[in-house]
């Protein structure tokens, strides 16, 4: 287990400490949530909003961005909380054992398979011909790779993760426990009587950078690519479907649908269950709230949420008013009765 003073981990991360120096020799082991830290963690506030909390942590030291006055604990200051924390957490990161380079003897390959220096193909991984695996890469336990596919290096594929034949994943890619790359799309025809599966001969390209989550599955396309962007992050169990083009430095979040044949534009943030229709294109920095769905082409930079995708100022102002749909329905059941009485006395007096 890694441990640091509070004064050496200010030296790691490059913080300014201030507070009372007779605790900067208090060692660190961890980092905790403000309500939970103890005395051997530091934790962090990246919200001014998160300070006042501070007072009742029991965190050893803290990470901030600005001097909190009154505070009995050391405090690491720095320009950036998040990427401070980054730092943080990869000191204390369990040191876990790296697999060894090489072929396990369980594993089985191909004809005219490539592996570059350093690569580790661990046990019951299957390798069809063709298959070319760069320099340095990891193809964890039990995975499956199809003809003619093509890893970059640097790569880390973990326990169970399927890419199908004639696809190109580059560099530095991650891609965690039993997702899919390259299957074959949802994509059918209703002839004679019955739904036709379309062939789908295209392939998967994963540009560098991308990292992947666990249970996700990313289609092939039916002519042409697949495209994950270079530098894109995506959640686990996330659906992407065939011929889905996603830009660079994309974040798609938990549970993504995105239809067949959809563009994705450069910088792109998808909330949870976002759910997009096949062959739309959502402009370059548009931000969609959890559950959006997504029915028409959204221009750059908007910032959309509800179903079907608004703008959130016009999306919240009919929240506001379905709110107010009950109240709203008590007073016109009221006044309804309210007419029907006058209009009853009309009458009886005529």
């Amino acid at each position: 287990m890694m441990k640091l003073t509070i004064e050496q981990l200010a030296q790691r991360i490059n913080a300014e400490l201030v507070g009372d120096k007779n605790q900067f020799r208090q060692q660190i082991s961890a980092v905790g949530p403000i309500e939970a830290a103890g005395k051997n963690e530091v934790t962090f506030v990246a919200d001014e909003k998160r300070k006042a909390s501070l007072k009742l942590s029991g965190a050893g030291a803290v990470i901030v961005s600005s001097r909190f006055e009154g505070l009995d604990k050391p405090q690491l200051i720095v320009k950036n909380v998040n990427e401070a924390l980054i730092k943080t957490l990869k000191i204390f990161a369990p040191k876990l054992k790296a697999p060894d380079s090489g072929i396990d003897s369980t594993a089985k390959l191909g004809q005219g398979v490539k592996t570059a220096e350093g690569v580790s193909i661990g046990p019951w991984v299957v390798i069809d011909d063709g298959v070319e695996i760069g320099k340095n890469s990891v193809i964890g336990v039990g995975c499956k790779i199809g003809q003619n596919s093509k890893i970059g290096k640097n790569c880390r594929l973990d326990s169970n993760v399927v890419v199908y034949h004639n696809c190109l994943l580059g560099n530095n890619i991650i891609v965690q426990a039993n997702s899919t790359i390259g299957s074959i799309g949802f994509g059918y025809s209703f002839i004679d009587g019955q739904h036709r599966l379309i062939p789908h001969n295209g392939g998967v390209i994963i540009e560098d950078f991308v990292e992947i989550g666990a249970n996700c599955c990313i289609d092939r396309a039916k002519f042409g690519n697949t495209i994950i962007g270079a530098g894109t992050k995506i959640d686990n169990l996330v659906q992407i479907a065939h011929n889905v083009v996603i830009g660079k430095c994309c974040l798609i979040a938990g549970q993504v649908g995105i239809s067949g044949s959809s563009k994705l534009g450069d910088g792109v943030v998808l909330g949870g269950q976002v759910g997009l229709v096949d062959n739309i294109e959502v402009g370059p920095g548009t931000m969609a709230g959890g559950q959006t769905g997504v029915m028409y082409d959204i221009p750059a930079g908007k910032k959309v949420m509800w179903t079907p995708a608004l703008e959130v100022t016009q999306a919240l102002r009919i929240i506001s008013l379905l709110k107010r749909l009950p109240k709203m329905a008590g007073q016109l059941k009221q006044l309804s009765k309210r007419l029907e009485e006058l209009e009853a006395a009309e009458d009886h007096k005529a």
